[in-house]
């Protein structure tokens, strides 16, 4: 599977499929899954904790930090998709609302090369 090939849908289903065949559901509340969220960023956040802008485009060079930076940015990923699972939420569509409700806020024109 990569990006170019499977859908949310796909991705969705599989996180579901997983928690179903550990009965998890009951631990799935959106608190609990929206808590491992953050729990989960924050873990994704330590590989670049004291690191300056510049130095955190280059963790993921060395080859065993790229492995570790992957496997937290999918466990963000299974907690963002369960989420949206218990949540009955089209994160597509969410998505799609959201940029172009940013598209709105931040016109290219105003904040191209700006922040």
């Amino acid at each position: 599977m990569t990006d170019a090939t499977t859908t949310v849908a796909t991705l969705r289903d599989a996180v579901r499929r997983f928690a179903e065949e550990r009965e998890w559901g009951p631990f799935h509340s959106p608190k609990n899954l929206a808590m491992g969220l953050a729990v989960e960023t924050a873990e994704l956040m330590e590989h670049f904790l004291w690191v300056d802008s510049p130095a955190s485009r280059e963790v993921t060079h060395d080859p065993a930090k790229r492995q570790e930076v992957a496997e937290e940015l999918a466990d963000v990923a299974c907690h963002l998709l369960n989420l949206c699972n218990a949540l009955e939420i089209d994160l597509s569509e969410a998505l799609q609302a959201k940029m172009l409700k940013n598209a709105l806020k931040y016109p290219v024109e105003k904040y191209r090369g700006r922040f």
